[in-house]
């Protein structure tokens, strides 16, 4: 899906409509079947594999103290496959574009930066926690919760470095808010037609709420 505005609302009516109901939940997952490359659209399976383990446990716990377990765990899968297309399909400057075009030069330009910055911290860690791994398998040392604690504080202390280094950076360049972009969209007819049936999910899962 080439138009960035589609493929973030399709995102977010299927989300929406996946936490509504389970009927949405379903239909989400259908679309995802239908829409996307399936499992292609994965790019990392094994973070995704350990959010639904997650879900999973989570769920156990539910269904344990007399909740609704199950229907917890098929929203958020749906939900996880959903954002798991967008964040394989995203380019650079997805979001800074829709956001300008979506409200304006001033704030749907920050908004859009500020995504662009969160998707960009995102990709960090990802590749991070790769070269730990890869770091841990050549000193042959086992990778368990020891080895995860202190990763996890490695991570979020150089993402919050690379957080100030990019603020000091727009301070120094005299970035004072706001901005323009040239984008030309160009939305086709299979993208027309993926957003009409998300939103047709939203509409089915409302009305069996």
């Amino acid at each position: 899906m080439q138009d960035p505005r589609i493929r973030l609302a399709c995102a977010f009516l299927l989300s929406i409509a996946a936490f509504i109901s389970i009927a949405g939940a379903i239909a989400a997952f259908l679309w995802w079947l239908v829409f996307t490359s399936r499992w292609k659209s994965i790019r990392h399976f094994r973070a995704m594999l350990a959010t639904l383990l997650l879900f999973v446990l989570v769920a156990a716990v539910m269904v344990f103290t007399g909740t609704n377990g199950l229907s917890y765990l098929t929203r958020m899968t749906a939900i996880l496959l959903v954002g798991t297309w967008v964040y394989a399909d995203s380019r650079p400057g997805d979001f800074l574009a829709t956001g300008t075009w979506l409200c304006g030069t001033r704030m749907g330009f920050e908004l859009g930066m500020i995504a662009e910055m969160a998707m960009g911290v995102a990709q960090g860690l990802t590749d991070d926690f790769s070269r730990i791994r890869i770091a841990m398998a050549q000193k042959e040392q086992p990778w368990g919760i020891r080895r995860i604690l202190p990763a996890g504080r490695i991570l979020i202390w150089d993402a919050l470095r690379r957080a100030d280094d990019t603020a000091e950076l727009l301070a120094m360049r005299g970035y004072r808010g706001g901005g323009t972009i040239c984008t030309r969209f160009s939305p086709q007819a299979p993208e027309i037609v993926a957003g009409a049936c998300a939103t047709a999910a939203l509409v089915f899962a409302c009305f069996l709420r």
